[in-house]
């Protein structure tokens, strides 16, 4: 027993700094994932703020990012007047953000920060706590996002809102391996192309992600950036959030790039 303990500890050490490596290699190229990154902070922002005024009305000024990349819906979010904090665990990731929310106007506090210690990192609560793209499946277990949503609740006020985002791994073919385009992106007169591979073993599935850019100069190169995710069901999702105490648990029928999925702390 005492050796599986460990066991499984080393299993989330390693996890733990394969994200952040993916991350940290991953945040310069990070915008390029979307068509026009600053078009996708608006009109995420646009959805976000429409759910976020539904669910919990119009007296939410606090919000709390525990997954923000390099800033995408945290600015967003910022740049529409809310109070905004954000963490991440990756530092590259938490330094882009920074310089990003500067160049965008706007004050955020950021740190770094893994999900999973939310308020023993960040010791206060909020009106509404977000985690976006797809980042509450990293941990690779129903045991350590159920750990995840526990801090999450901690870090909301009583009534307050928990929102995520994540893929709907049930509609993905599990033979073989996947390939996911994003196709091709020109950014300061570099062309970049970019994709990932899926290879699922049960419910895990590693996934690489490449980026190839070409100045027009020198040969093309390559980088490659490689994580691992839980392909987590929906319903396993909504029966974790419950689990951890949220109240009124569901997905959200929205045209957000992916599923959403809110919860509210009891009063």
């Amino acid at each position: 027993m005492r050796y599986r303990i460990y066991e499984n500890l080393e299993i989330v050490f390693t996890g733990c700094m394969m994200i952040q490596k993916f991350y940290d290699e991953l945040s310069p190229f990070y915008h390029l994932i979307c068509p026009d990154w600053d078009a996708s902070i608006e009109s995420q922002t646009i959805i976000m703020n429409r759910i976020i005024k539904s669910e919990w009305g119009e007296n939410v000024s606090s919000i709390v990012d525990v997954s923000c990349g390099i800033g995408t819906q945290a600015i967003g979010l910022a740049k529409h007047g809310y109070e905004v904090e954000a963490s991440d665990l990756s530092p590259q990731s938490i330094g882009r953000a920074r310089k990003e929310a500067k160049t965008q106007g706007v004050d955020l506090k950021f740190s770094v920060s893994d999900m999973r210690k939310a308020y023993g990192h960040l010791s206060k609560q909020f009106d509404v706590l977000i985690s976006c793209d797809n980042s509450v499946p990293h941990p690779l277990s129903d045991g350590e996002i159920l750990k995840a949503f526990k801090e999450f609740y901690r870090c909301l006020k009583p009534g307050g809102g928990c929102l995520v985002t994540l893929r709907d791994c049930a509609k993905e073919p599990r033979d073989g391996i996947q390939f996911k385009s994003y196709g091709v992106r020109v950014d300061h007169g570099v062309r970049y192309v970019i994709f990932q591979t899926w290879e699922f073993y049960n419910d895990i599935y590693d996934m690489p992600m490449y980026v190839i850019y070409d100045d027009g100069v020198d040969h093309p190169v390559t980088k490659r950036f490689r994580s691992q995710y839980y392909a987590v069901s929906l319903p396993t999702i909504l029966g974790l959030m419950q689990k951890a105490g949220f109240q009124d648990v569901k997905d959200i029928e929205c045209d957000f790039y992916q599923p959403v999925i809110v919860g509210t702390r009891k009063i």
